[in-house]
This record gives C-alpha cells, structure tokens and sequence, in this order.
C-alpha cells in the first residue's frame, strides 16, 4: 500500500495514539501516557485537568512552574472533581521498534498547529495581519469602484487633493495611488467591524497616528518653512547620507553564519559583496532580519526584497512597510492597530508600566527605547505629539483631555503584559515530535500557516512525516 495518497487505512504510526472508549472513574497520573482535553487525573494529593492534549513526560508539576498559563496544558481541577478521560482513559503511546525511525501523520501535525493557534488573541492577530493578493492590489487606482471596502473608506476622508496638501514635501517615489495600495494589501487597515466599534472614527486616528509617526521618521524638519512641520512628512525616501549605489549598509549581520541569516538570506551583486539594507521607505526599514519578514508577507518569497531591496523605496511597497508595521505586532507589543481600535486591552502589569491606550503607547511600540521612559517627555515624543494634534484637528478625531498623548515614565512592554503573545514556533524539547509557542524569535512564525510543521521537520530530522491529505 502507498501510504502517502491511500487514507482510508492507516498503518500504526509509531508516536500517536488516540484514546480508546470507555469512563475511568479514579485515574492516577501516568508520564507514560498521553491525555485528551478535559481529561482529570490524581496527583500528588491534589487533582488536574487537561487544557488540551497532554503529551506523555508532561507532568502536573508544570503547573506551579511554568511563567505562562500557556505553558503548561494543566490547570488545577476543584478537590473532589471525579477523576478520568471523556470518552476513555488514554493508553500508552507506545515507541518505535529499536532501528525504527519515528513517523507522524501531516494531518495531526496541521490539527496541532490550528489547536495551538486557536486562543482568541491568536486568532485575532492572524485576522489582523491578512494580506490581499497582489493583482488585485496592482488593479487599486483612485476613484475606482472596484476598490476595496476599507481602499474606499479612506479615500473618502483623505482625497488625491487632501493628500496632496498634507505631504507637499514628499519625495516623488511616494504617490497617492502607492497610498491606497499599501493600504489594500493589509484589509485589516480601516476595516469593518461587526461588534459595534465605530470603523470611521477608528480609521481617522489610524491615519492621524500613522502620519504623525511619518512627520517625526521621515520629515524635513525645517522650521524655516512657511509650510507647517507636521505637513514636512515623507521628506525622504531613503536615509539620509544612502543612495541606491552605496555599498556596505546595515549588513553586518550577513556576514555571520547563523539562523537569522538562513532564514533571510542576504542578497549580492554581481561582485559577490552583499547587498545594502539602510532605511527606505516611510518606516525606514532597516537590515536583512526585516526585509525579510516583509519580503514574505508581500510575495510569499523571502528573497524577493533581500535581492532587490532597493524596491522597498522606488514602488508602492514604501508605503506598504508602514501598513506592515502598523499591523504587526512585535510581542511583548501589541500591534499599533490593536491599540488603535481596542483589540488591546491592558491588564494590571500594563497598568503599573503606565502603558494605557493612547497616542503615547503608540510611540512606544515605535521608539519606546530611545523617547520614552524618562522623568521629562523626549524631544523626538515632544514632535510626535504636536504632529498628532495638528492631523488630529485636520482629519476630524477628537482628542480626550485624559488621553495619554505622550510617553515620559512610561516603562517598556514586558512578558507579562497584555500583548506578550508567544508567536514563534519552538522544539518543544520532548521526545514526541512537536513544537511549541515561545515569545522569543526563531525561524518558525505562528502566525504563518505551516510553519509548524516546519519547526517539526526542523527539531526532529529523524521522524518522518508522513503526507495523508492528499486524495
């Protein structure tokens, strides 16, 4: 039988088994056994309930040290709750005969992936950063009746002409049609909401927050002026002192063999020297590690920007990177659209930091290292906020009295915060193969879809996954 294309009979994989029917009515822990959800077993004089599927080896313990609720797939159950597995106890899942390599079904590796991917915030963050394909962003123009919904929506509060005279200094790469099209390739920018929040009123500030960021990053700051500084943004397209022939910018790092240059391989010229990542683009994108990701969220394709980077100035993609960047979020961050339209809520650790919702909090995802955190407010914040206010009054978002605009003895995210969203896959350093989430980066995003099962081929070169989702 070809294991690989028949699916109605299975051979017995030597590191998965599923529960057996059956009600057990005192179940003691076993580390030699696997558990389903809701599962409730006896240990140690107290008693314990599945969150999910426990691998064997995975013991109670965890409970009382894991930093993370999400950690540990235990939580305590309530003193007298009957012990035992719905549906059955677990068995034992057994080992590969000696000299046997292990094997796993590409079907329950998928199935872990959406389990572990499936916590609201998750979901909410995979929702956020969607990406619409690139024909139908080519096809976007100004006034076009085929734009798409949240394209429309912003042209009808920031028009060729508006746009025009907010950015009169702008470098000639920045266009009105690059505009909408950096802001149709992220569909969550000036979205629907179906729960009640107010899309216009949320897409105003965003467009107010983001072009105030732009003044500070990449405005002429010329008080000289008769034109007010906070219409000075998109000065500049690539970073001062850089042009497209230098060479030796910012790549460093290609240099060092490593993951992170595995990952995201630096691109050359023709000579062999490798090419430059200075900043480009209205978040002055920086280095291979970025160009990278964002490579890959626009193409699909790492390589595409890493060998021709210079395209992150000269197309509609100078725009796109900030749109990428307002959508993503960089835990323990959450994303600026996430505290823009409320999907980030603080929690007490948040609190005590003083990160509150706000144009401040905002800062601090951007440049929180350098201008935030000190007993006065930063020069750079100080900008940020004048720059606010002025697109604020312009664009019609009112700004509360208590609104929290700045980010002075405003301390940096941290792991326990609201927003520390463990996104990057892990071994999950056990003897069955899986990963797990960490907060930390690697290779493997949760937020893409399949890179689980990379991280699995990774981590565990001996077990072969077996492809059963073909027909």
């Amino acid at each position: 039988m070809n294991i690989l294309h028949h699916r109605a009979t299975r051979p017995a994989l030597a590191l998965f088994s599923l529960a057996v029917p059956g009600l057990s009515l005192a179940l003691e822990y076993s580390p030699a056994r696997t558990y389903t959800e809701n599962c409730v077993v006896a240990y140690k004089n107290d008693v314990f309930r599945a969150k999910w599927w426990v691998e064997a080896g995975h013991t109670p313990d965890e409970v009382a040290t894991a930093p993370n609720p999400w950690d540990t797939p235990w939580e305590v159950a309530a003193q007298g709750s009957p012990t035992g597995c719905p549906g059955g106890d677990p068995v034992d899942p057994g080992h590969p005969d000696p000299g046997e390599p292990g094997k796993v079904w590409l079907s329950t590796l998928l199935a872990e992936e959406a389990r572990l991917t499936s916590d609201p915030l998750m979901t909410a963050v995979r929702a956020s950063i969607r990406t619409l394909d690139n024909a139908s962003v080519e096809a976007v123009a100004p006034r076009r009746t085929g734009n798409p919904r949240n394209v429309r929506r912003v042209e009808a509060i920031i028009d060729e002409s508006r746009f025009e005279y907010l950015f009169p200094l702008r470098a000639p790469e920045y266009t009105y049609r690059g505009f909408l099209q950096a802001v149709a390739k992220f569909p969550a920018v000036c979205d629907d909401y179906t729960d009640g929040r107010d899309a216009e009123a949320i897409c105003r500030k965003t467009l107010a927050t983001m072009f105030a960021h732009f003044a500070q990053e990449t405005g002429a700051h010329e008080s000289w002026r008769p034109i007010e500084e906070f219409r000075q943004a998109l000065a500049y397209v690539r970073e001062m002192g850089w042009n497209e022939g230098a060479r030796d910018g910012y790549n460093g790092e290609c240099k060092v063999d490593g993951w992170i240059v595995q990952t995201w391989p630096c691109g050359k010229y023709p000579d062999g020297t490798y090419k430059s990542y200075f900043g480009r683009g209205a978040k002055q994108l920086s280095y291979n590690y970025n160009y990278g990701p964002f490579s890959e969220a626009m193409y699909g394709d790492v390589g595409a920007l890493l060998d021709a980077p210079e395209r992150v100035a000269d197309t509609w993609l100078n725009l796109a990177s900030a749109t990428f960047f307002f959508t993503y979020p960089q835990p323990p961050k959450p994303s600026m659209l996430h505290v823009i339209d409320g999907t980030w809520q603080p929690n007490d650790a948040d609190r005590a930091a003083g990160l509150v919702p706000g144009f401040g909090v905002t800062t601090q995802i951007i440049n929180g290292g350098v201008e935030c955190g000190g007993s006065a407010e930063h020069a750079q914040s100080a900008n940020r906020i004048t720059y606010y206010r002025a697109f604020a009054a312009t664009l019609g978002v009112p700004v509360a009295a208590d609104e929290v605009l700045g980010c002075k003895g405003m301390k940096q995210f941290a792991e326990g915060g609201a927003g520390a969203l463990p996104i990057y896959w892990e071994n999950n350093w056990t003897e069955q193969a899986g990963c797990k989430l960490v907060g930390y980066q690697t290779p493997f995003s949760g937020l893409k879809p399949g890179d689980y099962v990379s991280c699995v081929r990774k981590a565990f070169p001996n077990v072969e996954i077996v492809d059963d989702t073909r027909d």
